[in-house]
């Protein structure tokens, strides 16, 4: 009986080649530490650049033991053609998370950012776009366990759709374990028309929960450092989200992808020009927001300018010269009609005087040259006159002055704010000083605003602002001046704005952010909440955003959904309401996976109590799941943009009751039951919002 040849079985020919592949990468990387640096640099400074370049390089190209190092394979029909890729009619390619080469210089692997890859992403059925079999690998853990076939270019073969393959249906619904993963190898053709967008134009997307437009913008990121290496190495990216555990939970994404150099920021830590120690009232906070501010501000900031009421007389020598006060207020009021910035206008003034002291000069047959110019303008004449006519502004001192003086207050907001707005954002107290004052966060956006009113903010390459419906217009101004010079990818759902300032349209949003010319693309179909959850989530739709368009989940499990009320013959309903969420939080751990208990924030301690009382170990938002602790109690005003495997949402009234106004609990009430992978249970004792009960038979 003869023993089959293992080079027969196809799966173990494709371990073959992971083996291979993971022994390039190693070698690779080992020729990167073996680098000899000592006779390439000058001096010590280049040495330590390089240095650190190479040590960024080794950590790109990790191998990490449970990140598949290729997920795809492509078999095209013919060469891809001199402006895709070089290689002989047939060609194979391995699509993965980086590019890793033989000793010879051969590709192993393929960046999934390629533009030879891109029909992994892109070809169906319809439009095979030259790909004889796509192949798509499972693994469990490192090890590659499965493999999928689709013969996209062989129309006897009816199952080549990436709609019926059992392989991305696993890993979508793959168990949220940890932080948030990539997604490169679930990337689906509407998103990945957003992820390769060219670098030049901004992109806005309205995405229901569960739609990916999350990791659509991280991946966005990636791709464009790969297309725009060196451009974007000189100016750099940032990624904006809502809080710091939304970004703790997103960080390990890009680093996955060997991207280890861009930068996290929420709103708050862009405009830390003081230290918050305050907060406002709604009312406050919506006009301090408003765009209106920018200018107040800018009122605020000329206001400083006098116009001169002296002339200048500049000694050299034994000569006098002499600008008269009417030509210096010419000068003065050019400067303000080029409307520039406060501080370069300031800097500007004493070569404006010295030029035409060197203009006299000229005349009486003098032949001054620059240095005469610079030392004019460095003369203590000039330089008092220029601190009289356009004194320094410090722009925390500024808006301190704005929130303490009425009159300074009223007269800048003459025609721009009603009395009742002015009285709003007054502090009701006298303040004396920067440090001392209890400033909030609205306030810190407004110093900013002044801030770059004075000196201009430096500009970003390209910049993700996430969860971007939440923000302010003055918000929206403060990110938007981060990247003036480069792009934007906006990520956001209307329908979960949950601040009493919410986005209404993008459109307005855009204009704020100064990215009018915006493409905005809208995803509906989602692939992380189950349809049971998301339809009964979308009851609430018709009442919060009515515009827009539910999300189709394209799930195959239906997920597990359950609402329980109180015990109908329950005595004390706060303990028994604790007890059976507790109950609830128990029968959702024996399942794999991560469970969210989700509460309104006002009952947070109750139930992080009835955990202790019972035994169940739990984290805080943004902390990371372990095998031992995989429960984690949520906050509702904290829950967005988190998820879980599974959800126990407690009380969905007290949800809505801890906001100001209805409208605003019931888009937190839809951001919180958005947030299960793949089950939730609801419990109650009061009574369900009538918005969620409306054909509550119908499940």
């Amino acid at each position: 009986m003869s023993v089959p040849d293992p080079s027969d079985d196809p799966l173990s020919r494709e371990r073959a080649h992971l083996t291979h592949s993971r022994a390039a990468l190693r070698s690779m990387r080992e020729d990167v530490e073996s680098l000899d640096i000592r006779d390439v640099t000058a001096n010590w400074v280049n040495a330590e650049v390089l240095t650190r370049q190479i040590e960024e390089r080794v950590k790109a190209l990790a191998d990490l033991s449970h990140t598949p190092l290729f997920f795809g394979r492509l078999d095209y029909l013919h060469s891809p053609g001199a402006d895709q890729a070089e290689g002989a009619e047939g060609e194979r390619f391995y699509i993965g998370r980086r590019h890793v080469h033989d000793a010879d210089g051969d590709p192993m692997v393929i960046d999934w950012r390629a533009p030879v890859s891109q029909p992994f992403y892109r070809a169906s059925k319809k439009n095979p776009l030259d790909i004889a079999l796509r192949r798509r690998f499972g693994y469990t853990g490192g090890d590659l366990t499965a493999y999928e076939d689709e013969h996209l270019s062989d129309p006897a073969d009816s199952a080549g759709d990436a709609a019926t393959s059992k392989l991305l249906q696993q890993e979508i619904e793959r168990p949220r374990v940890g932080p948030m993963r990539d997604i490169v190898a679930t990337i689906q053709p509407e998103q990945d028309e957003i992820v390769r967008s060219g670098l030049g134009g901004s992109v806005c997307v309205q995405g229901g929960p569960g739609t990916g437009k999350t990791a659509v913008g991280l991946h966005r990121v990636a791709y464009l450092l790969y297309a725009h290496r060196d451009r974007l190495a000189r100016t750099g990216t940032l990624v904006i989200g809502p809080n710091a555990s939304f970004l703790h939970y997103i960080e390990q994404v890009l680093p996955a992808l060997g991207e280890l150099e861009v930068k996290q920021a929420t709103v708050d830590d862009l405009v830390a020009h003081v230290e918050v120690r305050g907060t406002d009232e709604a009312p406050a906070a919506v006009v301090k927001g408003d765009a209106r501010m920018a200018e107040v501000l800018r009122r605020a900031v000329r206001s400083h300018v006098t116009m001169p009421v002296e002339p200048v007389v500049v000694v050299r020598g034994s000569r006098r010269w002499r600008v008269p006060a009417y030509e210096l207020e010419v000068i003065v009021r050019e400067l303000l009609d080029r409307d520039i910035r406060y501080g370069a206008a300031r800097e500007a003034l004493p070569q404006r005087i010295a030029h035409a002291v060197l203009v006299q000069m000229e005349r009486s047959g003098e032949a001054p040259d620059d240095r005469v110019q610079d030392a004019v303008a460095r003369n203590t004449a000039v330089k008092a006159a220029v601190k009289s006519l356009w004194p320094p502004v410090e722009p925390a001192k500024l808006v301190l002055r704005l929130l303490s003086d009425a009159d300074f207050l009223a007269t800048h907001a003459e025609g721009l704010l009603t009395e009742d707005e002015q009285k709003t954002i007054l502090w009701a107290r006298p303040v004396r000083s920067v440090k001392s004052a209890k400033w909030a966060a609205a306030d810190a956006v407004l110093i900013d605003e002044a801030t770059d009113l004075v000196q201009r903010t430096h500009s970003l390459g390209h910049v993700v602002l996430d969860e971007a419906q939440d923000l302010s217009p003055m918000q929206y101004r403060a990110v938007g001046r981060r990247c003036t010079t480069g792009s934007a990818t906006v990520l956001g759902d209307l329908a979960q704005g949950t601040t009493p300032w919410a986005t209404r349209s993008w459109e307005e949003a855009l204009t704020h952010l100064g990215k009018g010319d915006a493409v905005v693309e809208e995803l509906t179909a989602g692939f992380r909440v189950p349809t049971d959850v998301i339809t009964y989530a979308s009851r609430l739709l018709p009442h919060i955003a009515p515009g827009l368009t539910p999300v189709a989940s394209v799930r195959e499990n239906p997920g597990f959904f359950e609402v329980r009320p109180a015990p109908a013959d329950s005595g004390d309903t706060a303990a028994t309401m604790a007890t059976e969420v507790v109950a609830a939080c128990e029968e959702l751990l024996r399942n794999e996976g991560s469970v969210g208990l989700i509460a309104a924030d006002a009952r947070v301690p109750l139930l992080a109590e009835a955990l202790a009382a019972a035994g169940l170990p739990h984290l805080g938002p943004g902390e990371e799941t372990t095998l031992t602790t995989r429960l984690t109690l949520v906050p509702a005003s904290l829950a967005k943009g988190l998820e879980y495997d599974y959800v126990v949402l407690d009380e969905p009234r007290a949800v809505v009751d801890g906001e100001p106004d209805e409208r605003t609990g019931l888009r937190r009430l839809y951001v919180s039951l958005t947030r299960a992978v793949s089950g939730l249970i609801v419990t109650h004792a009061a009574p369900l919002p009538p918005q969620l009960a409306e054909g509550a038979g119908a499940l």
